[in-house]
């Protein structure tokens, strides 16, 4: 059940917008206290527009983690971008990620004039804090001028540590208006739990594949059957090329086996209970190249 909110109650979305890898996904799960976000050091790790609740006595800020903003080179990275694009208008406040261990560059600066062109308040949050180089006033210099011609608040904060993410918080909190509750309070994402379960399963072929098989995945969970002592997942792992489907399965079948074993124990902590994962492989040629297998695969533009 939703309850009524009490008075003076603030609620709205607030969309994390960025160049790939800046850390939007690792800031909404450190934001809400729990993963439902996939990270990684490869770029552009976010496909899908991935809701995440963050619920506090005064406030519900419902996050919305976009894919990272960059030049798309196949049907795939049209789609993202577009999404990306889409949620800088339905969102009640836009938080602009940007990179403390480097200068602004071309992609923020196509970002901010994007933003520049919106109605929608902006925040520029300025991440990696805890890596920025010692003196290094001219890479702050470079985000100042970005926020000061548009009057955008900046905050400084590090997702990794939490340094300043409680300001960050509260400054989210100022932006927004007296609302209801969208989500039941305990609520921590609006997405399936098979949704993240194929995210988790991905993650790990990113994390242990990494530059090999980059962004030719796409995850499709066939089955998930519980009972009392179990749930069984069996998902079928896309690939577009054959070459791609040698290096999954690895030799021997050791690297489909280490990539089950990470993601069993991420889905594990995600149901609260044991799982047993069967995964497939299957060769879909240019599957990002195609508006039917895209949609069919669960990637199509937002309303």
């Amino acid at each position: 059940m939703i309850p009524q909110a009490p008075p003076e109650f603030k609620s709205g979305f607030i969309g994390i917008i960025g160049r790939p890898n800046v850390g939007k996904s690792t800031l909404m799960n450190k934001l809400v206290g729990q993963k439902i976000a996939i990270t990684s050091p490869v770029a552009q790790t976010t496909r899908n527009r991935l809701r995440g609740i963050l619920t506090t006595p005064e406030a519900q800020l419902i996050f919305v983690d976009t894919p990272g903003i960059h030049k798309p080179h196949h049907q795939l990275g049209k789609v993202l971008v577009e999404n990306a694009k889409i949620a800088i208008e339905s969102v009640d406040v836009v938080l602009f990620v940007v990179d403390a261990t480097t200068h602004s560059g071309v992609g923020d600066r196509y970002i901010a004039d994007l933003l520049s062109r919106s109605q929608t308040p902006v925040i520029l949050g300025v991440n990696k804090i805890d890596q920025q180089p010692p003196n290094s006033p001219e890479i702050d210099r470079s985000y100042t001028e970005l926020a000061t011609p548009q009057q955008w608040h900046m905050v400084k904060f590090s997702a990794k540590t939490t340094a300043g993410l409680p300001e960050l918080q509260q400054l989210l909190i100022q932006h927004l208006e007296g609302g209801p509750y969208y989500y039941p309070p305990d609520l921590v994402t609006d997405q399936p739990e098979r949704f993240i379960m194929g995210e988790l399963i991905r993650e790990q072929i990113l994390l242990l594949t990494r530059e090999e098989v980059p962004h030719s995945v796409a995850i499709a969970i066939d089955l998930v059957e519980e009972t009392p002592t179990i749930t069984r997942v069996i998902a079928t792992i896309n690939v577009e090329r054959d070459s791609q489907k040698g290096i999954i399965i690895g030799k021997g079948g050791t690297m489909l086996k280490a990539i089950g074993s990470a993601a069993r124990q991420q889905i594990q902590k995600l149901i609260a209970g044991k799982v047993y994962l069967e995964l497939f492989v299957k060769v879909q040629p240019k599957w990002r190249h195609s508006r039917i297998r895209l949609a069919q695969l669960g990637y199509r533009v937002e309303e």
